[in-house]
């Protein structure tokens, strides 16, 4: 196993979040500092601090999805973890995932229990007990809906398939990791997760989530919550992953029908004074018609490798935004 943790002039976050890394990670695992050519002193304190850890220098910042995948190249485990730098383990974390990921070649990836840094007994945004998508492409997690955290009372302390699991950290196969491109690198930022996790579903593998391992992640550290490029990111590569990787029936259907609440959320944001956001969706929504030449070639490939002609099953057959913006539900228990 080697441990993958990505890192771009965030001193800050590694003296406060590899301490538990390096008290709570079996000996049998690679940790990797890949380090997008920091210029804070990351390479000072990591050789200084932690001498067994690997310090990955590489000659530039190639951003999360590219710099992820450079160093999953250069890892020496059968399987790779990627976790990101503001996320704190706890005692006896790997061992679980691990024993999950090896008892079953189906399994490609392995999400742990994710909680908040900031509030420790709720689940955190990112991933929470593992994530879902509806049938309009929104992503959700079970413990988090939109912006509603449930607080952990055991209630997903079962093993679950799930279908995506989150970037903040999950385990995979490093040869299926590579064989399968990696992280798509033109979305730089966020989704880029789920695009995976969906690409091996519509071949047939197996995403799960393991309750008997839980970390604690800060999340918010690369781009903060209602910037620009965050809201950007999020929406623009929300529709490309859906065009990558939906059914031609269900993309027909469903891609109209997303785009038009795309542009109820961004009327509403208007209404609400967050111009920002309303000037981001629509510069997501153009840059992603600028984009589509590009994906039908994306599309055309990934259909090629595609065994499974249907939907994934684990595709939540209903509106999360129905649920939780007509009905009122607020967490994925209620649902």
């Amino acid at each position: 196993m080697s441990i993958i943790i990505l890192t771009w002039n965030a001193l800050h976050h590694l003296k406060k979040f590899l301490p538990s890394v390096d008290k709570f990670t079996p000996g049998y695992a690679e940790i990797i500092i890949a380090d997008n050519a920091s210029t804070d002193g990351t390479a000072e304190y990591v050789h200084e601090s932690y001498p067994r850890f690997r310090h990955l220098l590489l000659d530039e910042n190639y951003g999360y999805c590219k710099g992820n995948n450079l160093a999953a190249e250069q890892a020496l485990g059968k399987y790779i973890l990627i976790l990101n730098n503001d996320v704190e383990v706890s005692e006896g974390w790997l061992d679980p995932v691990m024993k999950l990921i090896r008892s079953d070649d189906n399994i490609a990836v392995v999400q742990p229990k994710l909680r908040s840094v900031e509030q420790p007994d709720h689940f955190e945004y990112g991933g929470a007990a593992g994530g879902l998508v509806d049938i309009f492409g929104y992503p959700f997690c079970r413990g988090r809906v939109f912006d509603s955290l449930e607080k952990d009372t055991g209630q997903y302390d079962e093993e679950a398939e799930i279908f995506w699991a989150s970037g903040a950290a999950f385990a995979v196969n490093r040869q299926l990791f590579i064989d399968y491109g990696g992280f798509e690198e033109q979305f730089e930022f966020h989704m880029e997760e789920i695009d995976l996790c969906w690409r091996f579903l519509n071949t047939g593998y197996s995403i799960r989530y393991c309750p008997e391992s839980t970390v604690y992640h800060l999340g918010g550290g690369s781009l903060p919550t209602g910037s620009y490029r965050k809201v950007y990111f999020n929406y623009r590569n929300n529709l490309a992953m859906m065009y990558r990787n939906m059914t031609a029936e269900s993309l027909l259907t469903r891609l109209p029908v997303r785009i038009m609440l795309d542009y109820v959320s961004a009327v509403r944001s208007l209404f609400l004074g967050e111009f920002t956001v309303f000037k981001a969706i629509f510069h997501s929504h153009f840059s992603f018609i600028g984009w589509l030449p590009e994906l039908r070639r994306q599309r055309k490939q990934l259909k090629k490798q595609r065994t499974i002609k249907a939907d994934p099953e684990v595709l939540w057959k209903g509106s999360v935004v129905w649920k939780y913006f007509v009905q009122g539900k607020k967490k994925y228990s209620e649902f």
